[in-house]
Order: C-alpha cells, then sequence, then structure tokens
C-alpha cells in the first residue's frame, strides 16, 4: 500500500492545471482563481482622509485647551472643503478628505460645539485620527497573486482600487457517477438490500463548494460493460472523471478493470483509515487523457479520502497556488487506545474548553461522525492517543472551502 504522503505526491505530481481564462466582473469573481497578479492601479486610500467623526485643525491653532475656534466649513465623505484658514477648524465625517491647512482630527467627543463655533477641550498631535493617502495601498503595488482562490475579502480588495473585473482561470468541469445495483435516490421505495445513496449529495456539494461545473452521470448497474460505457461518456466533456463505488476487490467491484480496460491505472489502496481502496488513472478519449479518481462506497471513507486527496487534487487542477489545509494543535481530551497500522482521519470534534474529543464509533459506515464532528484528528500509524497530548486537528471550516 502507497502511505497517505506519497498517494498525495503522486496525486499533484499529476495533476494538469486548467489554462483557459476569462474576464469577469469582480462582483462575480468570488470562489474563482486569479489568473493574472493584480496590482493598484491608485493609491488606496486616494486622499488623506479622517479616521472619525470630529474636527479638523491645524495643530499650531490648539496650543492650549480648552481652545475655541470658529467653524468654517462642513465637510461630509464624498465632498472636497476648502483650505483651512487660520484660526479655524472644519466641522469633519468619517472617510472625508482633510483640507489642506490642517494637520490632525480631534474627536468630536472631546469637543464642545455651538452654532458657528467649537470649543476643542484636546490638545492634538500632528496626525491624531488621519489615514494617509496610500497607507493601505500603494499605486502600482501587488495586491493579489496569481493562483489565488478569490475570497469576498479579495474582491473587495480589487474594488477598493477601482478594478472592476479580474481576470480568472475557467472552472473545472467533473463528471461523476456511482455504482451499485443496491442505490436508490430518496423518495424511491427501499426494498429488501437496498440502500439510499448518500454519496451522491455528498460528493455533488463538496464539488459544487469547491466551484466545479458538474456533470451528473447519474447511478451505473454492476456491470463492466456498463461502467465502461459509464467512463467512456464521462470523459467527453471532462477534466476529471469522479466515481464512488466498485473501487474494492469483490466479484462485483468492476470499476478497477473497467479503467484498466478505458485507460490505465497507476494507484490502487493507499494506507489510510478510512479509505483504504482508492482508484487514481487516467480514461483515454478522443485522444486526450481524462483524469479518473475512483473513491470508496462507504460514505465516511468517501468524505475523508475526498477532503484529504480530492479536494488538493482539485485545487491543483484549478490552478490554486495552495493546496494544503490549515491545522491546528490541540489538547485530547479522549482516548484512543488502538490505533491502525494506516495513518487514521478520525472524526473529532472542539469542546468548550478547547479540548478535541473524538466520536466514539469511527466505522466507515457511519455517517453522523461526520455531522457530529467538525473536523478531523490526524493521527499517524500505530499512534495511540492517550488524554492530554497534542493531536493534530484539521477543521472542517478549512477543508470545506
Amino acid at each position: 500500500m502507497l502511505s497517505f504522503d506519497d498517494a498525495l505526491s503522486q496525486l499533484l505530481a499529476a495533476a494538469c492545471a486548467v489554462s483557459e481564462t476569462s474576464s469577469l466582473p469582480t462582483l462575480a469573481a468570488a470562489g474563482r482563481v486569479l489568473a493574472q497578479a493584480q496590482r493598484a492601479p491608485i493609491d488606496a486610500p486616494p486622499l488623506d482622509n479622517s479616521a472619525m467623526d470630529g474636527y479638523a485643525v491645524a495643530v499650531a491653532d490648539v496650543r492650549n485647551v480648552p481652545t475655541r475656534l470658529s467653524v468654517a466649513q462642513r465637510i461630509q465623505a464624498g465632498s472636497v472643503g476648502t483650505p483651512l484658514q487660520p484660526g479655524t477648524a472644519a466641522r469633519i465625517f468619517t472617510g472625508a478628505p482633510i483640507p489642506a491647512g490642517a494637520d490632525a482630527v480631534v474627536m468630536q467627543e472631546l469637543c464642545e460645539h455651538a452654532t458657528g463655533e467649537v470649543t476643542v477641550n484636546h490638545r492634538p498631535e500632528a496626525g491624531d485620527h488621519i489615514r494617509r493617502a496610500g497607507s493601505d495601498i500603494a499605486a502600482g503595488s501587488e495586491i493579489l497573486a496569481a493562483g489565488q482562490r478569490l475570497r469576498p475579502q479579495d474582491t473587495a480588495l480589487a474594488a477598493s482600487v477601482g478594478i472592476a473585473s479580474l481576470p480568472v482561470l475557467r472552472r473545472l468541469r467533473v463528471a461523476i457517477f456511482f455504482t451499485g445495483d443496491e442505490l436508490r435516490m430518496p423518495g424511491e421505495a427501499l426494498q429488501a438490500g437496498a440502500i439510499y445513496n448518500a454519496n451522491r449529495f455528498l460528493l455533488t456539494a463538496l464539488l459544487e463548494r469547491l466551484g466545479c461545473e458538474l456533470r451528473d452521470h447519474g447511478q451505473v448497474p454492476d456491470d463492466l460493460a456498463a461502467t465502461r460505457q459509464a467512463l467512456r461518456a464521462a470523459a467527453q466533456d471532462s477534466d476529471l472523471i469522479l466515481t464512488s463505488g466498485g473501487v474494492s476487490v469483490g466479484e462485483e467491484d468492476h470499476v478497477k478493470a473497467a479503467v484498466e480496460a478505458e485507460g490505465r491505472l497507476a494507484m490502487w489502496k493507499i494506507a489510510i483509515k478510512p479509505g483504504k481502496p482508492l482508484a487514481f488513472g487516467q480514461i483515454t478519449s478522443a485522444g486526450r487523457a481524462v483524469a479518473f479518481i475512483g473513491l470508496p462506497g462507504n460514505p465516511v471513507s468517501s468524505f475523508v479520502t475526498f477532503l484529504m486527496l480530492v479536494r488538493p487534487f482539485l485545487l491543483r487542477m484549478q490552478g490554486a497556488c495552495r493546496t494544503e489545509p490549515l491545522s491546528f494543535w490541540l489538547r485530547a481530551d479522549s482516548e484512543w487506545p488502538r490505533p491502525d497500522a494506516r495513518r487514521e482521519f478520525l472524526r473529532a470534534r472542539i469542546n468548550a474548553d478547547g479540548g478535541v474529543e473524538l466520536f466514539a464509533n469511527q466505522g466507515s459506515g457511519v455517517l453522523t461522525s461526520a455531522v457530529w464532528g467538525d473536523g478531523l484528528v490526524d493521527n499517524p500509524p500505530q499512534q495511540a492517543i492517550r488524554r492530554g497530548d497534542m493531536v493534530r486537528f484539521l477543521p472542517f471550516s478549512e477543508l470545506l472551502s
């Protein structure tokens, strides 16, 4: 069996990033991968402006307090005042440009306002409560790197310097199908021996969260010819074929043989738990090779292998520069006395004391463990966990984004 690290390295090395780009309105670009680095065309802020509501003054006019000044003008955000004359103040609001001649803002709570004048009860220093032009972003500086998967704050940053559209890589096309004569869809009658197809809902939602274009080819019978036909159909307009089920070694598991007949298989078993049977290879269609990944049929195995192996593979194919999820070392508040020889990804959640608790039943068919948990503990092979040990925790909030 391949180690998890070796399997992940092989997957990432084989991932061919898409190259086609398009220009999207910045308002619609969140979730897409940026194709080219972006530089700021202007300073941000573009002018010196007030950090709060108050009075713009010249420090030289407020040598002693209290000092009474006439209020010569009122400057709101979006307007520009006139130069400040000696002995006067400007009523100013948050975001409004600082008038020439003023070098400080005194917050309104430290002033007493009367008609046409203000009493300043605080002696300011030059620069107080002024946001300088370019203090956030200097014109010409790089603000977004190529390969960045754009978050809401990234598109907001682009908008803050007037970038109206962004070049993005095209969305990844992923074809999926599910093998198993026993599978039924919710709403259908459940005969003896049948189960509902939870993985179709699981993988659909996971792929959509990653911004993929989905081609759902439905459920395929446990039959070699039908599986081969499904692979050929899925390969026609996709970058990746993703399947669930049929990758074990039983007589009715036909995915391995079908992939070998329609292309080639590069990987078969991985030393992780859950999720040992995972297939990776290529399907040849019309002279081009389409990546293939076959996930195990047990829902938790499918969930974990997707998060830990398929997700980084997809991100690399999308052109994203970062594929490694953030993780944290936290205190174990549960014991795991019988570790496996394989690397384990244990469903866990953070408790109110900041420790990590493990779900009691870590079986690969126990989907409730993934709902109860809010992350995975990455446990090395043969390593028992005792209360108080520090464990590596990967939150679902990171793995699902």
